[in-house]
């Protein structure tokens, strides 16, 4: 996208009354504001000191309960969360081999990090938009540090595995000695397409990390849960990469939050979703998955990114409406994608309408 094209698109953006996907906007007053608010609706009335007492054992304490593990750590992002937990998996195991999707998080997103910092080896646990199977990771070399997992695989188009094979891979992990980690980002969106608990998902993996400013709109923060001795020599890696800050509390407190108030709506996120995807290849749309796994999905159209970037200003600028997000280029030729990702906003909205939106800037 050229400057002029991005500084028409910002203008637009920022001119629209209300927009459709991701969270509502607000400004940082606005937003520390609902944090003491909402501390003082959970009672917090103390400051965690390095990430001890308060808010930070309090929420720490929650997620172990929700996934069923024995312990759960707070950390202020995903990426050192897991990172921590597969250097614990792979000094235990005295292998830095660890079998992976090729398009997880950790491989497309992270600056080669884990590799430069922990010296891992990686594997691809399968290649491409696909959920990994246990043939996948037995068809491996033996010698594995670890085994992780995207629950669900976010540059899939948020891809989940059938509950069968979920439990034959991790079957087959326990079998074969190998630890097995989920990526659980937006698990708290991916267990109504199981209709489990989510202990139960979490029963078949040895550790999984989940987001907490995602679906469920904290400031920042990520938790790490499994068994007490693994937490506990994560949290030293914490500590060692600097994650163990002062205080932790706006992070734990915003966290508190957000699984009071938004996790009982995953539910009503998805359902959403696939209402949206229904109405979208109605009006000739591609979508994937068909019908979405969880809130979040791709949408494809013919034409190129800045095309129906200048149909999305158009409508903006008349509307005041942002209807969808960012379009780019997909791997077929002459082919532009998007990311769907449900949460409030979009159910004060009418999903047929919103198709109707989408398709005229999609398809001009």
């Amino acid at each position: 996208m050229d400057d002029e094209l991005k500084e028409r698109l910002e203008a637009a953006s920022k001119a629209c009354d209300t927009s459709v996907f991701w969270h509502a906007k607000s400004t940082p007053a606005e937003t520390l504001r609902a944090v003491a608010d909402a501390a003082d609706e959970l009672g917090v009335d103390e400051w965690d000191v390095y990430a001890e007492k308060g808010a930070v054992a309090q929420v720490e304490a929650e997620v172990a309960e929700l996934l069923g593990k024995p312990a759960a750590a707070l950390f202020p992002s995903g990426i050192m969360a897991q990172q921590a937990a597969l250097r614990v998996w792979c000094d235990r195991t005295g292998s830095k081999r660890v079998a992976i999707p090729d398009l997880s998080h950790l491989l497309k997103h992270e600056d080669d990090g884990p590799r430069r910092l922990h010296g891992f080896e990686f594997d691809h646990l399968t290649t491409g938009p696909v959920t990994a199977t246990a043939d996948d990771l037995r068809r491996l070399s033996p010698g594995l540090g670890a085994a992780l997992i995207e629950l669900p695989l976010r540059d899939g188009g948020c891809l989940l595995p059938s509950w069968d094979d979920l439990t034959t891979l991790s079957e087959a992990a326990r079998e074969l000695g190998v630890p097995l980690h989920a990526d659980g980002a937006r698990i708290w969106e991916s267990r109504s397409y199981w209709g489990k608990d989510l202990a139960e998902v979490a029963a078949l993996v040895d550790t999984m990390y989940v987001s907490f400013y995602k679906g469920l709109e904290a400031l920042a923060g990520a938790a790490l849960a499994g068994p007490e001795d693994v937490v506990a020599e994560a949290r030293t890696w914490r500590r060692r990469m600097g994650g163990t800050l002062f205080h932790l509390t706006p992070y734990a407190v915003s966290a508190l939050a957000g699984l009071k108030e938004r996790l009982p709506k995953m539910g009503e996120y998805a359902a959403w979703a696939r209402s949206l995807a229904a109405e979208l290849t109605r009006r000739g749309l591609k979508v994937t998955p068909d019908p979405p796994h969880t809130n979040t999905f791709l949408v494809f159209a013919d034409g190129t990114p800045d095309e129906i970037r200048e149909r999305k200003i158009a409508f903006m600028e008349r509307e005041k409406i942002e209807p969808c997000g960012g379009w780019w280029e997909s791997q077929v030729p002459g082919t532009a994608m998007t990311e769907v990702a449900v949460h409030d906003v979009a159910l004060g909205h009418d999903p047929a309408q919103v198709a109707t939106w989408i398709a005229e800037i999609a398809q001009g």
